[in-house]
């Protein structure tokens, strides 16, 4: 187990986004952010990531707009090539707001589910934010066993839920194994959770069947800030989700546990 990183104040946070290319000027490049922009507007559910956004988003341009609010990458339409960007202010206070649910989630003792589809980058992330809230009285949900999605196994990690494939943790976007997971607890007579911390297509399908999600997405991920913007998600957080060196979140996930007055365990 990682030892806890020192917290740092909100300067110290944007200046090592910044720093470790997790905000500022990423990775992605332009001409992959419009690209995915424009095929979620034409209709490709792949881009969806688990949402139903019907005939709401059938201009790349106001995805565009969203995603210069919501993320912070260039408004320019006529930026087309080249270099693209996430607003580091903008990803502490998805932070802050993040924490807030968090917050409110340790007050209720609820029952919360943690997945990704980003097991090489935020498996560490959510499974020391699940440790919290566990430390906190909350109830962190095991999945129902032998569950199979996207011709893989959905089974859990260190209290997160990932997809295993091949005996590999699978990257994937598909909202399929989040469908299983809760199709699973439905038929297993079981409870489904109060809050889903997720991302990509695990947070959609949650935030889509009506459960309280929060996410975390990329510059070239736009569907979950649609959902954010809709209403569908309570908060989506900007972020390279797949940095060189998964380390690099340890300060971000140190700051949220601090900001929602969680207790770092190693």
């Amino acid at each position: 187990m990682p030892i806890p990183s020192p917290v740092p104040d909100r300067a110290e946070l944007v200046d090592h986004l910044v720093r470790t290319r997790i905000a500022g000027n990423v990775a992605t490049p332009r001409e992959n952010n419009l690209s995915h922009y424009r095929k979620l507007a034409n209709g490709d559910r792949h881009f969806w990531l688990g949402l139903e956004l019907g005939d709401r988003w059938r201009d790349e341009q106001d995805v565009l707009a969203v995603m210069a609010e919501r993320c912070g990458v260039i408004d320019d339409p006529e930026h087309r090539t080249g270099q693209d960007t996430i607003d580091p202010e903008l990803t502490v206070d998805a932070l802050d707001r993040k924490a807030a649910v968090l917050r409110k989630a340790a007050e209720s003792q609820s029952r919360v589910l943690f997945a990704t589809g980003h097991p090489g980058g935020l498996i560490d992330v959510h499974r020391s934010v699940a440790a919290g809230l566990r430390a906190a009285g909350c109830e962190i949900m095991e999945i129902p066993g032998g569950l199979q999605a996207d011709e893989g196994f959905v089974f859990q990690f260190a209290d997160v839920a990932m997809l295993e494939r091949g005996a590999t943790l699978w990257h994937t976007h598909s909202p399929e194994p989040m469908t299983a997971i809760l199709d699973g607890l439905v038929r297993d007579g079981r409870p489904l959770p109060d809050l889903v911390v997720a991302d990509h297509g695990w947070a959609g399908c949650a935030g889509q069947r009506g459960i309280d999600a929060v996410g975390y997405a990329d510059c070239n991920d736009p569907a979950l800030f649609l959902g954010e913007a809709e209403g569908t998600l309570a908060v989506t957080v900007p972020l390279d989700d797949h940095v060189t060196n998964p380390r690099f979140y340890d300060p971000m996930t140190a700051y949220l546990l601090d900001a929602a007055d969680l207790v770092a365990l190693p």
